[in-house]
């Protein structure tokens, strides 16, 4: 990563901003319903830079997928990235202007692509044809 994406990647304080690192959208680090953004609103994806939210303090810097999402404990949502360069994984609160398309696309990925065949839960239903 070069030495100035890196800095403005690290920055969190109000009225910074940081590049997207899958979509390269400017994005400002003042999010509605989080002190600590560090993910796309529009694809979700993050950058590798704390070790624990918000102390930016991560050496590894690499590319972070969103890979799930899970309701927390009251019922905020939170997304499950991990660092495609070390296999972290970390969770990350939503902010109030992330993408709910995007956060429902990656809620029902489970179900909708099962690691089983459908029929073991219902064997006496018929299943659906695969759309074409």
């Amino acid at each position: 990563m070069r030495d100035r994406d890196r800095r403005n990647n690290r920055r969190s304080s109000a009225g910074s901003w940081f590049r997207c690192v899958r979509c390269g959208q400017p994005i400002s680090a003042d999010a509605p319903g989080t002190e600590h953004r560090n993910h796309c609103p529009w694809c979700l994806w993050s950058r590798h830079v704390d070790d624990r939210p918000g102390d930016r303090r991560a050496e590894c810097g690499g590319a972070m997928e969103p890979i799930a999402v899970w309701s927390r404990r009251g019922g905020d949502w939170a997304v499950i990235h991990q660092c495609r360069s070390c296999g972290a994984l970390h969770s990350n609160r939503i902010a109030g202007d992330d993408n709910e398309l995007a956060l429902v696309a990656i809620a029902v990925r489970a179900i909708a692509q099962p690691p089983f065949p459908l029929s073991r839960v219902a064997p006496d239903l018929p299943m659906p044809e695969t759309a074409l």
